[in-house]
Order: structure tokens, then C-alpha cells, then sequence
């Protein structure tokens, strides 16, 4: 049976799961896109650029980006689709950099950036013509209640695209698991500072549900067509669940 994903935090300590989540976010946020990169050899752009030409079918005009982080989708969404772009994240500090970012770009026109909670959406129903969150689900405190959030503000018969962490199946296995749960925690300590961060990563991933298992998860949350893609022999996959 797959434990339950509230019962991997990022820290050992009482508080709740997205307020340890807030913290750690915050805490690496000055060093989260170096990090981003140069863990994935810039393979999370490829990843982005996947999932936006599929979004960019859909023709959207406005677009919600949830856990944006530091806003890389929310870039990529905008440059790929010319929707305008909210992104929402409940870490401030990852805002204040992808702010700076979106300025730089001049951007700031195309993309607002809001700190909030995926799973307390401060939107109406039905706002948006796409909803994308990439690397951020594996993240909610209570998985449903955040999948049903996201379906809550898109669109009749329009669509979310999730981009997440799964697992690589096959002789390769092995290797991955060991650059994810020995390299990468050991690279991500040392610059980032933060001794938990980037250990809670491969945790998260290792209990988090993925492929058809995700596929039924979005099924149950009510949306009625889900399609998914394996990226890079697993390592990641976009799930496409229409409302």
C-alpha cells in the first residue's frame, strides 16, 4: 500500500507539512535555480517547453501557474502561449526572485506573481483556460482537496497540466536511485545550506503516486479525460486532466 505523502516532511518537527514546506522553500530560495539546473543538467527546461507546447493547443488566454516558484513555467507558459499568466506560491521568498526575474524579462506586464495556498485558491470557479503546476503537487499537505482546488478554477472542458517527479522503471533504475538518493541530496546540502532539503526530495518522490496510479488519483478528483506523458525514461511525467 502507498503511504501516505503528508507523512514525508521536509523537516522533523511538529509543524504542519505546508508550513515546513513554506520554510524549506523559503530557505533555498536564493540558490533554487542554480540548484534546479544544474541537478537536472538543464533537462527541467526541456520538461517545461513538453508541457507547454501541449497546453499551447488549447489556445489559452489566461493561465494560473500554482506552486510557480520562482516562475520559470510562468515564463515559459507566457513566451510559449502569450496568455497572460498568474503565478501563485506560498513561499514569499521564491516570489521575490522570480519577480526579479519576470522585471528582467519585462514581462511584469504579462505575469502578476500572489503568494497562496494551492489548496485555498483565491480565485472563483471556472477563471481560468489552463491551470499548470510543475513540481508542486508532490508538495500539497492534502493531495485531493489541492487536485480539486486546481479543478475547481479552470474551465469547463479545459484543462490542467501537472508536470511531477515518478520514477525510472527498467536496468536503469539503480543508477538513477543512487545519483537521486547519494549525489543529488549531497550537491543540493552543500550549496543550498539546508541539510533536509534536498533529501526530502528523493523521500517525496519514493512514496509519491505516479503514472496509472496518478491517472486514477485525478479519475476520482472528477476530472474526465487524463492523459499522461513519461518523460525521459520516467524521471518525470505530465499528466493532461481535462475538467
Amino acid at each position: 500500500m502507498t503511504k501516505d505523502t503528508t507523512q514525508v516532511t521536509p523537516y522533523n518537527s511538529d509543524s504542519s507539512k505546508k508550513s515546513q514546506v513554506e520554510d524549506m522553500f523559503d530557505n533555498i530560495a536564493p540558490k533554487y535555480d542554480l540548484l534546479n539546473h544544474v541537478l537536472s543538467m538543464k533537462v527541467d527546461v526541456l520538461w517545461r517547453n513538453i508541457l507547454v507546447k501541449w497546453m499551447k493547443q488549447d489556445n489559452p488566454k489566461e493561465v494560473l501557474d500554482v506552486a510557480t516558484g520562482t516562475g520559470d513555467l510562468a515564463i515559459a507558459v507566457e513566451k510559449g502561449t502569450d496568455a497572460k499568466v498568474v503565478g501563485l506560491d506560498l513561499s514569499q521568498q521564491m516570489l521575490n526572485v522570480g519577480v526579479i526575474k519576470i522585471k528582467k524579462l519585462n514581462l511584469d506586464g504579462k505575469i502578476s506573481m500572489q503568494k497562496g495556498d494551492a489548496e485555498n485558491l483565491p480565485f472563483e470557479d471556472n477563471r481560468f483556460d489552463a491551470v499548470s503546476v510543475a513540481f508542486g503537487v508532490r508538495n500539497f499537505e492534502n493531495l485531493t482537496k489541492g487536485l480539486a482546488e486546481l479543478r475547481r478554477v479552470v474551465k469547463e472542458n479545459k484543462s490542467v497540466y501537472i508536470l511531477e517527479f515518478s520514477k525510472v522503471e527498467g536496468f536503469l533504475a539503480p543508477f538513477y536511485m543512487f545519483y537521486f538518493k547519494n549525489i543529488l541530496p549531497a550537491i543540493g546540502r552543500l550549496v543550498s545550506k539546508d541539510n533536509r532539503a534536498y533529501t526530502y526530495l528523493p523521500d517525496s518522490v519514493n512514496v509519491f503516486p505516479y503514472g496509472e496510479k496518478m491517472k486514477q488519483i485525478l479519475i476520482d478528483t472528477g476530472f474526465k479525460n487524463v492523459e499522461y506523458k513519461k518523460l525521459s525514461l520516467g524521471i518525470a511525467t505530465i499528466y493532461k486532466a481535462t475538467k
